[in-house]
Order: C-alpha cells, then sequence, then structure tokens
C-alpha cells in the first residue's frame, strides 16, 4: 500500500503526453467525445428532471424542505471526506490543513450531529478545504497527462482519474466504517453533486445543451478552472480556437 502512491508517480510520468498548442492535450478525443455524448444525453434525460425542483433557492426567496434536506445529505457527504482530505493535506506537506480538517471533522461529526449540520463553518471558522489525490500528485510533480471525460464522472485527466482511485484506497474511513456505511456515506455524496446540478443549472445547461460544441466548451472551462485550483498556469487558452 505505501508503494502504491510511488508507482502511480512513476508510472504517470513515464506516459505523460506533449501539450498541443492551445494548451490542451486531448489524444483520445474521438473516444472523449463519445463519452461526452452518453453524458450530455444522461444529464439530458435522468439528471436535469431529477433535480430540477432541487434549486437551494426559489423566486420569491423561500427554500423548501427538499432544499434543507439536500443540504443536510450534502454535509453528511461531505463530512465523512474529511478524513481522507486531511490525509492529502499531509501527503501535500501542509500539516496545518491537515489539523483544521480534522477539527472540522470531529466538530460537525459531533456538535453537528453526524455531519447533516455544519457549525465548523459557522460558529468555528473552519470552512472546507477542498483536495484530493490528484492534487497531491500535482504537488509531487506528476504532469496532467491527457484530457478524459469518464462515463457519468465526467470531466478529468489521467493524473485526476488515477487520483480518484487512490483516494477510494486510502480513505481512513475504511477502517471505521463496513462496507454498506461507506456507501452509503459516497451515495450521500452523489447527492451532494446533484445538489450542485440544480444550484448552477442555468450554467450548465447553458454549455451542455446550448453552446455549439459542448464537448470544446466543457473541455476547456474543466481544464482552466482545475489548473487555476492547482496553481498550475499552464498555456492561456483562447475559448475561440475551437
Amino acid at each position: 500500500m505505501i508503494i502504491l502512491p510511488f508507482a502511480i508517480v512513476a508510472g504517470l510520468a513515464a506516459c505523460s503526453a506533449p501539450t498541443g498548442p492551445e494548451g490542451i492535450n486531448d489524444p483520445y478525443e474521438s473516444m472523449n467525445r463519445r463519452v461526452h455524448e452518453f453524458n450530455r444525453n444522461l444529464d439530458a434525460k435522468v439528471v436535469k428532471p431529477a433535480t430540477s425542483g432541487l434549486s437551494s433557492g426559489s423566486k420569491d426567496g423561500k427554500r423548501g424542505p427538499a432544499s434543507y434536506a439536500l443540504e443536510g445529505v450534502g454535509n453528511f457527504g461531505s463530512n465523512l471526506a474529511q478524513p481522507g482530505k486531511a490525509v492529502n493535506h499531509l501527503l501535500q506537506g501542509r500539516p496545518e490543513p491537515a489539523v483544521k480538517t480534522t477539527f472540522r471533522f470531529l466538530v460537525n461529526s459531533t456538535l453537528g450531529l453526524a455531519g447533516f449540520l455544519d457549525p465548523a463553518t459557522a460558529d468555528f471558522a473552519l470552512p472546507e478545504q477542498d483536495t484530493d489525490f490528484g492534487a497531491t500528485l500535482a504537488a509531487w510533480g506528476v504532469p496532467e497527462g491527457a484530457y478524459l471525460e469518464l462515463p457519468v464522472l465526467g470531466p478529468s485527466t489521467t493524473r485526476d482519474t488515477t487520483g480518484r482511485v487512490v483516494d477510494l484506497v486510502i480513505d481512513p474511513m475504511h477502517l471505521v466504517l463496513d462496507l454498506d456505511e461507506w456507501l452509503i456515506g459516497l451515495g450521500a455524496r452523489v447527492v451532494a453533486k446533484a445538489g450542485e446540478r440544480a444550484r448552477f443549472g442555468d450554467t450548465v445547461d447553458s454549455v451542455l445543451h446550448e453552446s455549439a460544441d459542448s464537448y470544446a466548451q466543457t473541455r476547456l472551462i474543466w481544464l482552466q478552472h482545475r489548473r487555476h485550483e492547482l496553481g498550475e498556469e499552464g498555456e492561456e487558452i483562447d475559448p475561440y480556437a475551437e
């Protein structure tokens, strides 16, 4: 288990492909476009209809019971992910956010009623500091690799896809929860993603269902956001180059 991350680093570094002139490395574009079309149809036929009534607000500014329930379930799933984030902060050589993330988990697991509430943010000034093993690989100097679009999960890269797998393996909650409990927590995180789809529905629709080339737009926006998130400037990407 200890050797696994280092083997991954070596493998990704060896397989890194050169980046194209627009700052996008997409050697699997043909396959990615087919997966994107599947994801776009899935969103149109399943995800969008299922989340259309779950937005956090309404036209009159009032929130319904479904909104509060969705927020609580999302908080619960997010809280169970905190120990894994603390591990990644440590692997990145960042002890301060690791300690704060650990305290956030302890506060919300107790005062926050198993994480359904978020007093860590509201009362203790301990907001979530998001990270993952993909960010850990970036901190270790592993290159981004090729762009990938994954079924259901959406945009990624070879580095981030590897990070998703490792995050599942190194999650400390495996030591505390049995398989059924861990899967419930994973399901809660999926519900939280549904809440994000509801909150940003207009933006998602404009990119995914209204743009001339939704694949190119999705790829561009996701890569720019991820690189900014990781502090990787990269080459400037012209959104009109496609």
